[in-house]
Order: structure tokens, then C-alpha cells, then sequence
């Protein structure tokens, strides 16, 4: 990036002049990122909504075991085994528990994605003259863009009474993949990258990743495992417990007693942060470069040399870190990476990219055993969620500008719920205290500066 010489000028002093020295925060007792030295997360709330566990008490001590993730109360496994089991998708039945608490009926699902459905469609010529005009060259702010946009066309947008937010919330959630998909589109054609544009409607006989897909591609088309694969995607991306950033900044927003519009938006900004939504796009760029500089795929010596020349800073983005392995929270494994896995390894076959796969396999293998190595560490670090699901999305033949707005597509299901609780339970605003540690002092008149 080139920048004029006078605002680099400026930001040389606001970099300079805004310094802060790393001891006081070790001195005055600071937790950096709201996490204490050891990872663990500062209690600032409590949730009925989902449950992330990675350590267990034994005799006293916090002893990190296997991930596990609940919904509600429920295994996030279980969800999924059983939605499998009965050859269904699932993603409208978990939205449906996260945002009310309890499992439906085949009754109360049906009624349910009925209601869904009423609320998909977008204003009159709101593609035509939002979506399409002024496309954005990142989704996610095209994304946030529409979401604010809809406040001027709801009736009664700042009221936040609870029946008036769930209204928000399922509207929301409905179009978001309509949202995301014609923002695409419309990119595409703007930058002539194609010379098509097209939009398909959503059926309302078809599941939510299957409109996704319906929507995306020219001819409509998909494969029952591409549609499977996705949905459970959009099952496991759809909540991880209310510290996360961008449901944090949903909890935080919505304290204030904003407008929903304004605290998904705040939270889609979270979420499109690399260090956040945009993980899975760094490991399938990763990946790529790993498959173009390693010669045999197989070669364990080889693979693992390049993993420690990323981890040098000499290789890759030079940047220092093997993207999708380690996470915040666990240590020993994650368990959506654990659930996702067989089903990427189910659609890497019907692609004929089994040999991608076994590479990817590899690479979780080996990447703790270079970083514990090569780095001092805390905790254990395994494969998360991200290393896997940008390559399913690469073999579905998703652009990566919607791998992040996928991500959105699912994480807004939890964000509703967390909006809901946080108006229902807390009744105060979020306000964290921050110390000052600049010294005081004495004004000095402009002459004598």
C-alpha cells in the first residue's frame, strides 16, 4: 500500500505517541484480550445457549481433555448423529433450539421453517437498488451494508421488545443467504469476472444449504453429500458459546439497547476480521502453497520441513503461523473438526480429491508435533475447525469471497439467540474498565510549545 508522505507522517507519530510499555499490563494486572496468561477467558457473563468445554477437574487441578461442544445442553455429536440417522438436514432444527431452548416436534419444525420461509423475501426492488448498485468488492461489508439498509425498511425498527427482536432475528437469518449469494453476484458481474448475472429465487421445498448451492450455481444444481456436506457445515459454525468475538460484540451492542440491525451488523465487523471469520480462507491459501512447494505429498520429512519454514517466517505469508491448528480454547482436539472430518473425507472422494485430503490429513498430524517443537506453549494445539472447512468449500466450488459469509450465514442463528438473552437477562450496559497510565499533565500555550 502507498500512502501520501504527509499522512504517513501523521501515522508515524500516532504510532509513536499511542505506545503503551507490555509491563504495566503485567504490572497493574491486565488481561490482555480478556485472557489470563494461561488462555483462560475473564467470566463476564452466563449463557444457557452452549457449552464449550476443554478441561476437566481432576484432584483440584484444570486438566485439558477432548473438546466438546453443547447446544443447549446437547451434544453438538448427537445433533448431528442424529440428523444423519434420519437422512434429514438440520440446520433450520438447530436454529430452532438455539433461539428457543428446546428440540421441536416434526410439527413445530414444519410450522417453523414455514415461518422462515414467510420472511425470506426481500423488499420490492431491494436487489435492483441496493445489492446491485455500489457492489462491494468484500462480501462481508456488502453484507452489513444490506443488513443496515433493511432498518429503513422495517416499520418498527428500534423497538426491542422481545416479539419484535425474534421478528428481526428470523428475518434476518432468513435472507442472510439470499443476501450474501446476490452480493456475489452482483460483484462478479460489476468486475466482469463474468458476463452473466443471474438470480435464482429460493425454494421454499429446499433446505438452507440446499438454496445456498441452488442460488450459487448457474444451473441449479448438487449432489445430496455437497448439500449434507454444508448443512452440517452450517451446523457447527452456527454457535460457540458467548465469549467468541463476534458474539461477545453482539452481547456488548445489544446492551446498549440498539436496534437489531445495528448489532448484527457490529457483529458481521467482528466476524470478518481475519483473526476471527477469515481463518479458512489463510488455510486453503496455506494449503495451496503447500501443495506448489512440497514435491511429494507423502513424504513426511518433506512436508514437515515446509510446516517449520512457515513457522520461521521463511515460507507461505511469512507471517509466522500454520493456519487452523491451535485455537483460543482447546488444546486437545476440537470437537467440530472431529464431527466434520468423515464427512470431508466422504466428499474428497466424490470429488476425486482423495489425495488433497490425505495431504490435509497429514498436515494435522504433523503440525502440533513442529509447533511444540519449534515454540514454547501453554497448551496443546490441534486442528480447528477452519483447516478443514475452507477445503470443503474450495470442493464445493465456493468463490472465497463467501467463505466468510457462509461463516455469517450460520454464526447469525447463535447471535439471535445471544441478542434475545442478553435483553431478557441483563438490563445493564457492557462497560469493562479500562486504567489510565498516562501521567498527567500541565497545559502549555501555543508560543511556548
Amino acid at each position: 500500500m502507498i500512502y501520501n508522505k504527509d499522512i504517513q507522517f501523521f501515522a508515524d507519530k500516532c504510532i509513536e505517541n499511542n505506545k503503551i510499555d507490555p509491563n504495566l499490563y503485567l504490572e497493574h494486572k491486565v488481561y490482555r484480550g480478556l485472557r489470563d496468561v494461561n488462555g483462560k477467558g475473564v467470566l463476564t457473563g452466563l449463557t444457557e445457549i452452549s457449552d464449550v468445554i476443554s478441561k476437566k477437574k481432576i484432584n483440584g487441578e484444570d486438566v485439558p481433555c477432548k473438546g466438546e461442544l453443547y447446544y443447549r445442553g446437547y451434544p453438538v455429536e448427537d445433533l448431528i448423529d442424529g440428523i444423519i440417522a434420519d437422512n434429514r438436514y438440520g440446520f433450520e432444527e438447530v436454529i430452532y433450539l438455539l433461539i428457543f431452548g428446546e428440540l421441536p416436534t416434526q410439527t413445530e419444525l414444519s410450522e417453523f421453517k414455514k415461518l422462515l420461509f414467510s420472511y425470506r423475501p426481500l423488499p420490492n426492488n431491494f436487489v435492483r437498488d441496493i445489492i446491485m448498485k455500489a457492489s462491494s468488492t468484500d462480501m462481508m461489508n456488502s453484507l452489513a451494508r444490506s443488513v443496515l439498509t433493511l432498518y429503513s425498511y422495517d416499520a418498527n425498527p428500534d423497538d426491542t421488545s422481545i416479539p419484535n427482536v425474534l421478528r428481526q432475528c428470523l428475518q434476518l437469518i432468513s435472507r442472510f443467504p439470499q443476501l450474501a449469494v446476490y452480493g456475489y453476484h452482483a460483484y462478479n458481474y460489476g468486475t466482469k469476472k463474468s458476463n452473466s448475472f443471474f438470480i435464482h429465487e429460493p425454494s421454499p421445498e429446499l433446505s438452507t444449504a440446499e438454496n445456498i448451492l441452488h442460488m450459487l450455481r448457474i444451473d441449479g444444481k448438487y449432489s445430496p453429500l455437497e448439500a449434507k456436506v454444508l448443512d452440517i457445515a452450517l451446523i457447527l459454525h452456527a454457535e460457540h458459546g458467548g465469549g467468541n468475538n463476534s458474539t461477545f460484540t453482539t452481547h456488548v451492542v445489544s446492551s446498549s439497547g440498539t436496534d437489531t440491525y445495528s448489532a448484527i451488523a457490529a457483529a458481521l465487523g467482528s466476524l470478518k476480521g481475519p483473526k476471527h471469520g477469515g481463518a479458512n480462507i489463510k488455510v486453503s491459501n496455506m494449503l495451496e502453497d503447500i501443495k506448489q512447494n512440497v514435491s511429494d505429498w507423502n513424504d513426511r520429512e518433506e512436508v514437515s520441513n515446509y510446516l517449520a519454514k512457515i513457522l520461521h517466517k521463511e515460507a507461505f505469508d511469512k507471517a509466522g503461523l500454520i493456519y487452523g491448528i491451535g485455537h483460543a480454547i482447546y488444546s486437545v482436539s476440537d470437537p467440530r473438526a472431529k464431527v466434520f472430518k468423515k464427512f470431508v473425507k466422504n466428499l474428497s472422494e466424490e470429488k476425486g480429491l482423495t489425495k488433497e485430503f490425505e495431504l490435509y490429513d497429514l498436515i494435522e498430524e504433523l503440525a502440533p508435533e513442529v509447533i511444540a517443537k519449534e515454540r514454547k506453549m501453554y497448551k496443546g494445539v490441534s486442528a480447528n475447525v477452519d483447516f478443514y472447512s475452507g477445503f470443503v468449500y474450495d470442493m464445493l466450488g465456493l468463490p472465497r469471497e463467501l467463505f466468510t459469509p457462509i461463516f455469517a450465514i450460520a454464526r447469525i442463528a447463535g447471535w439471535s439467540a445471544h441478542r434475545i438473552e442478553e435483553l431478557i437477562n441483563a438490563g445493564k450496559i457492557i462497560r469493562p474498565a479500562y486504567m489510565a497510565v498516562q501521567p498527567h499533565r500541565e497545559y502549555i500555550e501555543m508560543n511556548k510549545r
